[in-house]
């Protein structure tokens, strides 16, 4: 809907109006529309048709105002059926200050280094660090490398994203092995649990456990994964989703702590195959 937004509506407009403006278009940030998951559910917040127009740092100052008052004037009330002017709380501010500019409806306007700063926490002048990958949550790398650019003038935006689109090799490994070392750590207590008696209490290290080998299933897969809510959605869409869910269902219907410790030694048979470089070609990490 946001690409139809831009190209049917603000798109024309900021032809007819700028005709000579040199800007990107996208739609990144937050939003479960941004990972591709938002269902009719996701419509109950701040939701609508919506976009950012990332200008340049020198045309921004004496730009930004003139793009948002015009959109202000010619920008319809309803889009599809969805209004195009309603409340949210993560719009930029109405005054153009730092880079950034919001009204409202879903139009946001930006530099690359004021959203960068909002969303990301820093400007990046320069390469990042082995610190700086490990700072952040895969989630925050998400409002970047997901959702889609529909025009980007310059190529910043494009080349961020590709920055950004996955772990060094090295940080990959090192998040490989912190994620089999999670696993190990409680490998012994689903048994140890469950041989004083305590079914509940060996579920929970077993629920943890599956948590713990579904981010290692994205790990090898190379995904970054989402927050709590869309964790399950992302992980199902894995190559290795078919084979491995399966396993991981079985732990979390054992009935008796022997049958999930059975099951979870299975699963980690399984991760531990996939990611072997002697895995079958479809698996066959590269």
């Amino acid at each position: 809907m946001s690409q139809r937004f831009y190209e049917n509506l603000v798109e024309p407009i900021l032809k007819e109006h700028f005709p000579d403006l040199s800007y990107t278009a996208c739609r990144i940030g937050l939003g479960s529309e941004v990972l591709g998951y938002d269902t009719e559910i996701s419509a109950d917040h701040d939701y609508g048709p919506c976009l950012q127009v990332i200008l340049a740092e020198e045309r921004f100052p004496a730009a930004a105002v003139q793009i948002m008052g015009v959109l202000d004037s010619v920008l319809p009330a309803t889009f599809e059926g969805w209004a195009v002017h309603y409340p949210t709380n993560v719009r930029p501010p109405r005054d153009s200050e730092e880079g950034m500019l919001g009204s409202d409806h879903g139009v946001e306007v930006y530099t690359i280094a004021a959203w960068c700063d909002r969303f990301l926490g820093r400007v990046f002048p320069t390469e990042l660090t082995a610190r700086d990958w490990l700072s952040y949550s895969e989630q925050t790398l998400l409002t970047v490398t997901a959702g889609a650019v529909f025009r980007d003038d310059a190529g910043e935006l494009n080349a961020l994203r590709a920055r950004l689109a996955y772990f060094p090799r090295d940080i990959w490994l090192y998040k490989l092995a912190a994620q089999w070392g999670r696993i190990a750590e409680e490998r012994a207590y689903v048994g140890r649990a469950g041989d004083v008696g305590d079914e509940l209490g060996s579920r929970v290290i077993a629920t943890r456990m599956v948590g713990n080998i579904m981010r290692l299933a994205m790990l090898i897969e190379r995904r970054y994964a989402p927050y709590p809510k869309w964790f399950g959605t992302a992980f199902s869409r894995l190559a290795c989703a078919s084979d491995l869910a399966p396993l991981l269902e079985q732990v979390l219907a054992a009935c008796t702590w022997r049958e999930r410790e059975s099951a979870l030694v299975e699963a980690c048979r399984f991760v531990a195959e996939l990611q072997s470089p002697g895995a079958s070609p479809a698996r066959l990490l590269r």
